[in-house]
């Protein structure tokens, strides 16, 4: 079948996301110039960059209680920081009771029953126990197409690795198995993987 986005695709639901699957889920945690913290997942996540590392994730919809974003763009646009907890499987049922669209003063961490733990280079909190956390710096926001999308740049400026995650010097993501976003309500694991050389190397 074809269709064009525009027109609609004639299914029951729409077939993009599960498309353009698997992808990484970023939980992002940020906090407010009140002190609020706030902590949500994001499927339109990435790194884009390496030298130096850097990661994106776009945002979709506003909140009544905020001006035009939801609460973590709203936070990183007033202070400039965030961090990007990797989910391993484990953890899904917690990040999964972050989802929700709760009021600006609900903390998320305490909501999910999660313990926090400082960031070294940002005045931001991550999640205790995760894999890896990526504590970044606000480069740039912008608009997307579309009324209410935006994407978030930021340079990474401190990473933590949780110990166990470490295999004879390499961060071995079997020990974890990270969650992944496929469409609709469906999510998948990494429980196995292989390597390949390319033709360069």
């Amino acid at each position: 079948m074809f269709y064009r986005p525009a027109d609609g695709p004639g299914l029951p639901r729409n077939p993009f996301k599960a498309i353009v699957t698997p992808r990484p889920v970023g939980w992002i945690s940020t906090r407010d110039v009140d002190g609020t913290e706030n902590l949500a997942p994001y499927s339109y996540f990435n790194a884009v960059a390496d030298e130096p590392p850097q990661v994106m994730f776009a945002s979709s919809g506003t909140k009544a209680d905020q001006e035009d974003a939801k609460d973590s763009v709203s936070n990183i646009r007033r202070t400039g920081v965030f961090c990007v907890n990797i989910v391993e499987y484990a953890m899904r049922n917690q990040m999964n009771a972050t989802s929700g669209v709760y009021s600006k003063d609900v903390d998320e961490f305490e909501h999910a029953g999660l313990d926090r733990a400082p960031c070294q280079t940002i005045p931001c909190s991550r999640v205790e126990g995760a894999p890896a956390a990526l504590e970044c710096r606000l480069t740039e926001i912008s608009r997307l197409r579309g009324e209410t999308n935006r994407m978030v740049l930021g340079e990474v400026t401190g990473i933590h690795l949780r110990d166990d995650c470490l295999s004879d010097g390499f961060f071995d993501v079997l020990k974890y198995q990270p969650l992944a976003r496929l469409g609709y309500r469906d999510y998948a694991r990494i429980t196995e993987h292989f390597a390949m050389i390319r033709p360069s190397d």
